[in-house]
């Protein structure tokens, strides 16, 4: 009896925020034509992303920085990017934050670390983007608008920081997302780990690669980089790195390739 009025409950509350947050067909079509990566699907998908950037809209808190306004455009761009890695993962995985701050072009961020030896060391680094944990999120728009045009060099700013969000869910971002048991994660090290030393070995001699080159600064960016490659140029990705293809086909239960 509960569970029935709880699952009522929950379909009501879902039913008022696609309500709250419907997105107007005239602007949901812009947003496909601006982003051919995310059309690339059945219409069934097409439909579900829909409901998803929805439902994301009415539960996360967009603000603007340096003077940025974020419209509806840009909210539903970004909602709608965000929201394919989770397509059949559920919006869950993004509980953990509310907060994503839009600045208008990439940003400087003053960074300090120390090293083993106790030396402090400060430097500047430019940022498109960056996932906290516990948010917010940040994004430059002038990247998220430019990833259409960029889609042949498999860069999507919004993916690879919500890739970031998802890979913390379990800690740190280190390039292992939760997984269910201890069998599914030996092979998701196995399988990662041998795709980055191959890939990093490419780098340092290099090599081009579809992958973006920053995924050999750790385990952790790897990770998110090569989720760009699979979502925006999933052909080129799964020619390139067979196997690691394979592994994220079983993580995000998906195969965007079968429809590129």
């Amino acid at each position: 009896m509960f569970g029935r009025w709880l699952q009522r409950w929950r379909l009501r509350r879902e039913w008022l925020a696609l309500a709250r947050r419907d997105i107007p067909d005239a602007l949901w079509q812009r947003t496909l034509q601006r982003y051919p990566f995310l059309v690339r699907r059945s219409d069934t998908d097409v439909a579900e992303l829909r409901r998803l950037a929805s439902l994301f809209l009415d539960r996360k808190e967009f603000s603007g920085a340096g003077g940025f306004v974020v419209d509806d455009a840009t909210a539903v761009a970004i909602a709608a990017q965000a929201c394919l890695p989770v397509l059949r993962l559920g919006l869950a995985a993004y509980d953990g934050f509310v907060g994503i701050v839009v600045h208008p072009s990439q940003v400087v961020a003053r960074r300090e670390v120390t090293d083993e030896h106790g030396v402090v060391h400060r430097y500047d680094e430019v940022l498109a983007g960056e996932a906290m944990e516990g948010g917010p999120v940040m994004l430059s728009w002038a990247d998220v608008d430019a990833a259409g045009d960029a889609e042949a060099e498999a860069y999507n700013v919004v993916i690879h920081e919500f890739a970031h969000v998802i890979d913390m869910l379990d800690g740190e971002a280190d390039g292992m997302p939760p997984l269910h048991d201890a069998k599914a994660m030996a092979h998701w090290d196995e399988v990662l780990q041998y795709a980055y030393d191959r890939f990093c070995e490419r780098v340092a001699c290099g090599h081009d690669t579809v992958l973006d080159p920053y995924g050999a600064e750790s385990p952790g960016e790897f990770f998110a980089v090569a989720s760009e490659a699979f979502f925006v140029t999933p052909l080129a990705m799964k020619d390139e790195q067979p196997e690691l293809y394979r592994l994220f086909v079983e993580f995000y239960r998906q195969d965007p390739a079968a429809t590129a």
